[in-house]
């Protein structure tokens, strides 16, 4: 490729007027230069001139080696990293101290032995070359260059043995200790959880080296589980200071202004129904009869009013990607003026919102829907314990509120039992699923664990939002507008065999050929209610799902049966919801919206990964309280399921508690246990004797280790218990 023909194909920077050349050029020009050069070479002969040129050429560089696409090798030159059989990927790490790297392409892990995983953290991106195969024939390689650092500050546990202080990280996947100076310390004392900042990353021949930036507290003061979380997993929980400024200049009411061109429903009976500590309230809904059907208007917070695409308080939302909804703690997705007031449908108030109304035949078919924007006025703020109260005894005293309102709830009634066979009929999968809540003691440590009642209430508001996202899906669809669809897609072919050889060794089978839909699974479920091994069977199916995600292809909601599917009934807590807003008021408007900063697969990729970063963050958190609830319950004996089976031993969930513990393969008994993949067991080699999921089992509390947040179990029937208590924190050599 010659200079002379560069300019033609280069792109321009933001900023100054400085054309350089595109990455594809780059790429281009070493692949046809044949052989590694200097990066004042490669500008020369791309043409790049000037200061300004140069430096933002210079810049670009830098980009792609970040990214992996070129390395500078021990001469100095720049090298194509797909020409030297490197891979480029991210480095995921294992507590036992090995890691792997998950490449870009998503071709198969490389296996980063012990002594690689030195010179990198979790999280780290890095280029790989693979050097052979490990023991169990996976790809094994060496790491060559990190080409980004993850990890800016690590939160932990301070530690010193003989004069000597380190950091050993709340987040297991770091396994490496963090050399902490003394005096870099400050004030922290050991033992006590810190968050500290990394100035030097580890190498080949150095741990990392890090200096403590704030105390937190002791491990086990109340709330430092997450307050650990927060920054585990790197979660945003302060606003940033021009989203607290946009939010204090918010009005406190809706003003004139506000209502035009909007529908007026501030004479509807509409009302809210959520749990008795919800605060932040998203929807509220109205049903009436007509004729043998039912008029459904579904109305949901218009946040897309107040923040708008780019604005500062967008920003922050997009950034969490959703509300985190710890035990007695909230991390809210916007802040509390639109969370908590000006976007919640609060009773006795006017508020903006995003209307959705659906006419829905006897045997709850849609027949048509229309959205509109809207001003509502919210009624009541009802429970769900308080409306299945009113509709199981209708005949009682009531206040005069109730009374006006019960006609209205027996319609939701009414419609939801027609929404229902609708869905049966419909073959959307139901799991039977017991959900516990936590109790807690003035201290913030659970006190007691007990089941959630649930009731035809939930289900009323369940279907209706149903309904609402639908028709949301479908008009988008129909309008071919980009969006973010909640996918769910069905079991991938490896899964589906896997399957269907369990359930043959049942004697059951699943219809549906390769392409079984969610009635397959809906018939079978209905087959096996009756059964003695329904949990096993039930469990098995479960797992046989892939991950519901967002994302721009509609291929529709496997689990729900629904051939579009999309969240709109969520603005205040979950981000994807607030862009379906947009989408739907652009295109009432004949317009289009084109989210700024990112592109549609990649908003669905990053709404995905903060709902799994926020799923991941609540669990480690009710783990840890699980955990410390347990301490006093060693040398206990207890009834439970088995949750998970592995080549190592039994995950067993305790009856009425909902906590899992470990019972390690050596305390089966004196055999040898091999693991089944296929039927989800582990075998006795000389016995016989097998341990399958979903078994019945009673196990003893041997151990619990809050520092790893792990329970140790054995089988109750004589076993030899382990030593009680926690592992003492012995620091790793170097």
């Amino acid at each position: 490729m010659s200079a002379t023909s560069v300019p033609e194909r280069r792109t321009r920077r933001k900023g100054p007027a400085v054309d350089i050349p595109s990455r594809e050029q780059i790429i281009e020009h070493l692949r046809e230069h044949g052989v590694p050069i200097h990066a004042d070479a490669l500008a020369a002969a791309l043409g790049v001139h000037g200061e300004a040129e140069r430096e933002a050429f210079a810049g670009r560089l830098a980009a792609m080696e970040r990214d992996g696409q070129l390395m500078t090798n021990r001469k100095g030159a720049l090298c194509v990293v797909a020409k030297l059989d490197l891979i480029t990927g991210t480095i995921q790490g294992h507590p036992d101290g090995y890691g792997f790297l998950v490449p870009d392409d998503g071709s198969a892990d490389v296996f980063l032995a012990p002594a690689q995983m030195r010179m990198a953290l979790h999280g780290d991106r890095v280029t790989v070359r693979t050097t052979g195969v490990d023991r169990r024939g996976r790809p094994e390689g060496t790491i060559v260059d990190v080409l980004a650092r993850a990890n800016r500050e690590v939160v932990g546990r301070l530690y010193e043995e003989r004069g000597i202080w380190f950091l050993v990280a709340e987040n297991k996947r770091i396994s490496q200790d963090i050399l902490v100076p003394p005096d870099l310390r400050g004030d922290a004392a050991p033992g006590q959880v810190v968050v500290a900042e990394l100035m030097e990353q580890p190498s080949t021949h150095r741990e990392a080296l890090a200096k403590v930036v704030r105390v937190l507290g002791n491990y086990a003061d109340p709330g430092m589980e997450i307050e650990i979380a927060l920054r585990k997993h790197d979660l945003p929980h302060e606003f940033s200071t021009p989203a607290k400024r946009q939010a204090a200049r918010l009005p406190s009411e809706v003003r004139s202004a506000d209502r035009n061109g909007r529908l007026d429903l501030t004479n509807l009976p509409l009302v809210t129904i959520d749990g008795e500590t919800a605060r932040d309230f998203d929807d509220a809904v109205y049903c009436e009869r007509t004729g043998k059907g039912f008029r459904l208007i579904v109305a949901i917070a218009d946040v897309s009013h107040y923040v708008r695409d780019g604005d500062a308080l967008d920003r922050d939302a997009r950034e969490r990607g959703t509300s985190v909804y710890f035990p007695r703690r909230v991390i809210p997705m916007l802040p509390e003026e639109l969370s908590n007031e000006l976007c919640s449908l609060k009773p006795a108030v006017d508020r903006l919102c995003m209307a959705c109304e659906i006419a829905i035949d006897a045997d709850g078919n849609i027949s048509r829907y229309q959205l509109h924007p809207a001003v509502m006025h919210s009624r009541a703020r009802l429970t769900y314990t308080q409306v299945w109260d009113w509709l199981s005894h209708p005949g009682e005293t009531r206040t005069k509120e109730s009374r006006a309102l019960q006609p209205h709830l027996e319609n939701l009634y009414a419609l939801y039992k027609s929404l229902a066979a609708a869905r049966a009929r419909r073959g959307a999968i139901d799991f039977d699923t017991l959900e516990l809540a936590l109790e807690f003691d003035a201290q913030g440590k659970i006190e007691r664990i007990v089941p959630v009642a649930r009731n035809d209430a939930h289900k009323i508001i369940e279907e209706c939002m149903l309904a609402a996202n639908v028709c949301v899906a479908q008009y988008l669809a129909e309008q071919k507008h980009p969006a973010l669809f909640r996918i769910h897609e069905g079991p991938t072919p490896e899964k589906l065999e896997a399957l269907k050889e369990f359930l043959a060794g049942s004697g059951l089978s699943l219809s549906g050929g390769d392409t079984p839909t969610s009635a397959d699974y809906a018939k079978l479920l209905s087959k096996i209610r009756d059964r003695p091994d329904v949990n096993l069977l039930q469990t098995v199916l479960l797992r046989s799902l892939q991950q519901a995600v967002y994302g721009p292809d509609n291929v529709g909601h496997f689990g729900l049966g629904y051939d579009a599917y999309t969240h709109f009934t969520s603005p205040i807590r979950r981000y994807p919801d607030l862009l379906i807003h947009r989408c739907v008021k652009a295109c009432l408007a004949g317009a289009r919206y084109r989210p700024s900063g990112a592109s549609w697969p990649e908003l669905g990729v990053h709404c995905s990964q903060t709902e799994r970063r926020a799923d991941e963050a609540t669990r480690d958190v009710e783990n840890w309280l699980k955990c410390y609830f347990m301490q006093d319950r060693v040398g206990e004996t207890f009834s439970g399921t088995i949750s998970g089976v592995t080549h190592f031993g039994l995950f067993v969930t305790l009856d009425g508690l909902n906590i899992d513990g470990l019972v390690h393969v050596t305390e089966l008994g004196s055999d040898y246990f091999h693991f089944d993949a296929i039927r989800h067991a582990l075998v006795g080699e000389r016995t016989g004797k097998s341990f399958r999921l979903a078994d019945r089992i009673t196990v003893k509390v041997a151990r619990v280790d809050l520092e790893q947040t792990k329970i140790d179990f054995v089988l109750a029937d004589g076993a030899e218990t382990p030593a009680a208590g926690t592992r003492k924190k012995t620091r790793r050599k170097p």
